[in-house]
């Protein structure tokens, strides 16, 4: 039975058999056919742009290897995911060495030009960042690609409608540029602009629309927050991309009101034409208006139960941790609050080097008693110490005077209070620009160590600064000013400052230097030399107020104030720092050697007169020398002496004259300085706005016996105090008694002779020849005053980069308080009440016979106040342009002031007509018409009125701060 089976099936199997071999040959044949067919090269042909060795650089087919289908489709992928080319193709031909391997490209065109077409309302470079934000990737020079174009117009509407237009429509067009480029063309249609019309909100029942109007940071109308009328003098474009986040804005308003459970549902729009009133030339008619309407619902109003923390080890006490939370028990919950409370806890945490530190709260709300109870999970992490500080970006400052100014020391427990308040220190130093925590420091954490690298990024700005000032006074003359100071001298952190100011009446030379480091110790040590004069022209002074040049005569000159003041000297400074604060107590010597010359018998005898250095005559006015020291104490957090936005200052301080030298005075001085950052009328830590405001008042007095010295006493105005008035021009006013003599003459002017028969006889042995009439004259000074306090508040609004506007009031004033300060010497108040006035007759031998003063006439040892001039408030109030300059590093600003409250009277030691206040009489000159006429021209010459009338308006110039 096997048999015939075994021959029924083998032929079968063996026929497989030989089949099966014969395949497997073919195919190994095959194959190593294949092995031993080489590529002799590979050509790329059709590439204008891109060279062909960038195109081999693509694929992994060279010439020399051995033919594989697969490694050309590989290399055919690669080519088309480069992106290069809008066409690929591969073909092959045999050579005489092996395989040809042409690979056919078409280049995309290159976009040679992009433009816009009725684009309006953005910039092109606002569309170019847009592009790159969106990562567009669509730029002149690039391939051509019909999905970056389709890209870019969907993020010019997007842009589009940011601003306003939502109808805008884009197109593109592509111009063919032969030989292989192309130009881009957006056709723009913008379409009407899209405002905010009107804001409603539905189902607030118990909080004001108007606080939740004002909540909406983005979509609320520009005007004055919470009034009637105009609270929207300008409506905002309408961006829906914002819509979603004033919802949120609203329903945080609301959460802080107490309505924890408060819902702002999806806000609802309607757009309609706009056809209301608008401002003429400022506000354009037409257009589209979008109304928002807010539905909310309140929900009840809930108080805060009571604070819970679990998980804290490192701080337990839990007194401590409560008062983190600034909101107590039982009062309306709300959520800033609580924010707020979550900072401080991450601060109070991070004071210990608790880095990582998470409070997780967690809220049970009691419905019932609409209570909310906060339970905070502290998660503490793990507490770091600093191993290394490091800086970067301080190519010029030295790594120790960074580090010097770090309260932050290595190996100790990472602090991030002493952190910020070493940051702050910087920042008063003025060596960078602002530094702040977040930005500027690399925290970098050893979780398995417990350590941290701080890297502080720094970057330096110039550290010189020029100061230019310049303008017309009417005390000062025309002036030009200069100053020169770099604070960080070698970047050792040194200061050296030059200033000059020269004028046609004053001149001050100024150097100074100072080492804020000493010996490596907080030591700071300075010095600075200064010569001074200044020229005081009361006649001068006349013609400017009366807008005229006057031709006084010399006998009025005479009873005007003309002097001029010349002083040298130096002073040396030291100061210390208390430790981890920003308070210093410091000590300052100066020595000063002054001098005056007159140039009028009135200066003479005013400064001869006073009892400022114990001597009297000529010799008070040469060699006054003033030895002070003074003592003070400081504190500043300003974060910067330029630009401040935040912080607050104050200086006390005593100059003691009288340790040498011949001037014994004392004169306290306060100062007080603070800014804060403002959003609108009311104070934040994000707003932009600036409102900074000082207060400083002063007092001199002299003592042992003596008065300080007339120029040491107080003269306010100029752009360093009371803007709007004058440099050196607010001062009371004051009488001052002094002698002099008149010539008896005719009406027709002809002097009469004592002695017709002998012409060249007087009546007096200081007049020959003349007929003079010795009288006593009251002088108009401007002494200064002994106290002075002004105010200055400003509100700093940014426009564009460095320039800001300043509305600004000033308020001040300086008065005498003490008499007696403006007192005359013992020896010049002898002299005029021993002297003699008046001659209305002659003696035989026609020497005058004086006339007896009137009844009661003494001269007072105090100079007397003209009343209306001494306690006199000034307000100066205006707008000041800032602009911050980079290269001198000082703000130049332009400022005009109107001035509400000024001194304005007129006043005279007597009437024309003759009073009982005047100290001249009829009957101290002689009978007859002769005596008539002299009398009534000493009344108009010596006795004048006088228009005490300060400028309403200024407009002035400078580069420098007011404080």
């Amino acid at each position: 039975m096997s048999s015939p089976v075994r021959a029924e099936h083998g032929p079968w199997f063996s026929r497989l058999a030989s089949l099966l071999v014969v395949v497997f040959l073919l195919a190994f044949g095959a194959r190593l056919g294949a092995q031993q067919e080489l590529i002799q090269e590979v050509n790329i042909i059709g590439n204008r742009r891109i060279p062909a060795d960038t195109v081999r650089s693509k694929i992994f087919t060279h010439a020399g290897d051995v033919y594989d289908q697969a490694a050309l489709e590989r290399d055919f992928n690669s080519l088309w995911n480069a992106g290069f080319f809008e066409d690929i193709r591969f073909e092959r031909e045999q050579g005489p060495k092996g395989l040809i391997i042409n690979i056919y490209v078409k280049e995309k065109p290159t976009i040679r030009e992009i433009n816009y077409l009725g684009l309006n309302s953005v910039t092109q470079s606002d569309v170019l960042d847009r592009f790159k934000e969106r990562k567009v990737g669509l730029t002149v020079e690039n391939q051509y690609d019909p999905t970056k174009i389709k890209k870019a117009e969907v993020t010019l509407k997007e842009l589009l409608a940011e601003h306003g237009r939502q109808f805008a429509s884009v197109r593109t067009e592509v111009r063919q540029i032969p030989p292989a480029a192309v130009g881009v063309t957006f056709v723009i249609k913008e379409g009407p602009k899209v405002k905010v019309g009107r804001i409603k909100f539905v189902g607030n029942k118990n909080v004001n629309s108007r606080y939740l109007r004002a909540a909406m940071k983005n979509l609320k109308p520009i005007g004055v927050p919470h009034s009637i009328i105009l609270e929207r003098i300008f409506s905002r474009t309408y961006d829906a991309t914002k819509l979603s986040e004033d919802a949120e804005r609203v329903r945080d308003a609301l959460q802080q009101r107490g309505y924890f459970k408060a819902i702002v549902q999806d806000p609802k729009t309607n757009i309609r034409d706009s056809h209301g009133f608008h401002l003429p030339f400022i506000q354009k008619g037409g257009g589209k208006e979008v109304d928002i309407t807010m539905p909310i619902e309140e929900g009840d109003r809930y108080r805060l139960k009571e604070v819970k923390f679990s998980g804290n080890k490192a701080v337990t006490n839990l007194e401590l941790l409560r008062r983190a939370i600034p909101m107590k028990d039982g009062e309306v919950f709300n959520v800033e609050l609580m924010r707020k409370g979550i900072k401080n806890l991450r601060d109070l945490y991070g004071h210990y080097g608790y880095i990582n530190f998470t409070p997780v709260p967690d809220t049970e709300i009691d419905d019932q008693h609409k209570m909310v109870t906060v339970k905070f999970d502290l998660d503490e992490g793990k507490q770091f110490y600093v191993r290394r500080i490091e800086f970067q970006g301080n190519s010029t400052t030295r790594d120790k005077v960074i580090r010097r100014e770090l309260a932050l020391e290595e190996g100790h427990v990472y602090d991030s209070k002493l952190w910020e308040f070493s940051l702050l220190r910087l920042n008063q130093l003025g060596y960078f620009d602002p530094l702040k925590p977040e930005q500027d420091t690399k925290v970098d954490q050893n979780n398995q160590e417990g350590t941290v690298d701080l890297t502080l990024k720094v970057h330096e700005k110039g550290k010189n600064s020029i100061g230019l000032t310049g303008g017309v006074s009417g005390l000062a003359g025309s002036f030009i000013g200069i100053n020169y100071t770099t604070n960080n001298f070698l970047g050792l952190g040194e200061t050296l400052s030059v200033a000059a100011n020269v004028g046609n009446l004053e001149r001050n030379l100024t150097f100074g230097f100072t080492e804020p480091y000493a010996f490596d110790r907080p030591l700071q040590l300075g010095f600075t030399v200064y010569t001074r004069r200044f020229n005081y022209n009361q006649a001068r002074q006349a013609n400017i107020l009366a807008g005229q040049a006057l031709n006084l005569p010399q006998s009025v000159l005479n009873t005007l104030q003309n002097f001029t003041q010349s002083s040298t000297g130096f002073t040396t400074s030291a100061s210390y720092p208390l430790k981890h604060s920003f308070r210093r107590i410091g000590l300052t010597y100066g020595y000063d050697r002054s001098s005056l010359t007159v140039f009028s018998q009135a200066s003479q005898e005013y400064f001869q007169a006073l009892a400022f250095r114990g001597l009297s005559g000529p010799t008070a006015l040469q060699g006054v020398v003033t030895s002070k020291v003074v003592p003070s104490l400081t504190f500043s957090s300003i974060d910067s002496p330029i630009r401040p936005t935040r912080g607050y200052s104050y200086f006390l301080g005593a100059e003691l004259a009288g340790l040498g030298g011949n001037v014994k005075s004392v004169k306290p001085i306060v100062e007080y300085k603070r800014f804060m950052p403002m959003k609108g009328l009311h104070p934040s830590k994000e707003g932009h706005q600036v409102l900074g405001f000082r207060v400083q008042g002063s007092f001199i007095t002299g003592f042992g016996g003596l008065v300080a010295p007339p120029f040491e006493r107080f003269y306010m105005g100029g752009d360093q105090d009371l803007r709007g008035f004058d440099i050196r021009s607010v001062s009371p006013v004051a009488f001052i008694a002094t002698t002099g003599t008149v010539s008896l003459a005719n009406p027709d002017g002809s002097l009469v002779p004592p002695n017709p028969a002998n012409p060249l006889q007087g009546s007096l042995p200081s007049c020959p020849r003349v007929w003079c009439v010795p009288i006593p004259i009251q002088s108009i000074v401007f002494p200064g005053g002994d106290t002075s306090w002004v105010s200055n508040l400003e509100y700093r609004i940014p426009i564009v980069g460095p320039v800001n506007l300043a509305p600004f009031a000033d308020f001040g004033m300086n008065f005498s308080a003490r008499s007696s300060q403006l007192r005359i010497s013992d020896t010049a108040l002898n002299q005029l009440n021993n002297n003699t006035f008046g001659c209305a007759l002659l003696d035989p031998t026609f020497t005058c016979i004086p006339t007896p003063l009137a009844p009661g006439t003494i001269f007072k040892q105090q100079l007397q106040m003209v009343p209306g001039t001494n306690y006199v408030p000034r307000m100066s109030t205006g707008l000041e342009l800032q602009v911050m300059m980079p290269v001198i590093n000082a703000p130049f600003r332009v400022y005009w002031a109107y001035n509400p409250l000024i001194m304005d009277t007129t006043t005279s030691t007597c009437n024309l007509g003759g009073s009982t206040s005047c100290l001249v009489t009829r009957n101290m000159f002689p009978p007859g018409a002769a005596g008539d006429y002299t009398y009534q021209q000493t009344l108009r010459n010596d006795f004048p009125n006088y228009l005490l009338k300060e400028p309403r308006k200024t407009f002035r110039f400078t580069v420098s701060t007011t404080f």
